[in-house]
């Protein structure tokens, strides 16, 4: 979020030097930089021990394709505890080895999204209400369900490093990981 006006007093804000920030929203009536704001939330590749893979469908997002599990940090909770918290609200599970795996620059929605790769023992799903629907795919069909892939997305890059982790060929692409 870019502040125009200060969310305190409600003046209109002018841009004004901060150090090595170059230009900031700034209050002259607070004397308040108001940075940039933007959401940070959490996104998880669970496979399972047969090299599985979980993928959820929400109707909102899209009909066609499905997704990894993700959801906002909280405040006052840390990225771990978030992919934790989501893994369990929405499936029904408990994550035994979260494993980072970086972050992403979601654009299209201001997103820091701190990605995991997340192991659990393969078990029936339990679906919150903000699910439409999830299962375990084999590893190797999950292209045929997901996004086609493009820039602007966490998955692939998230699901490569699975297959690496796993020693598993990307489908098409030869017998050897890279």
């Amino acid at each position: 979020m870019h502040f125009k006006y200060c969310p305190e007093c409600g003046a209109l804000l002018v841009d004004r030097d901060a150090g090595d920030d170059g230009k900031v929203p700034y209050c002259e009536s607070c004397g308040k930089y108001w940075f940039d704001q933007f959401a940070s939330c959490v996104i998880v590749l669970i496979y399972n021990e047969f090299d599985e893979i979980v993928l959820s469908r929400q109707n909102y997002l899209s009909e066609k394709y499905a997704v990894f599990t993700s959801g906002f940090i909280t405040p006052g909770e840390t990225a771990e505890e978030a992919v934790k918290r989501e893994v369990k609200e929405e499936l029904g599970l408990d994550l035994e080895e979260p494993e980072y795996a970086g972050t992403f620059w979601l654009a299209r929605r201001d997103q820091l999204m701190h990605c995991f790769l997340g192991f659990c023992r393969k078990k029936p799903l339990v679906l919150s209400p903000e699910l439409d629907g999830a299962e375990w795919v084999p590893a190797m069909d999950v292209p045929k369900y997901v996004y086609p892939e493009r820039a602007g997305t966490a998955i692939y890059p998230m699901y490569r490093r699975f297959l690496k982790k796993r020693g598993l060929a990307e489908p098409g692409k030869g017998s050897e990981p890279e």
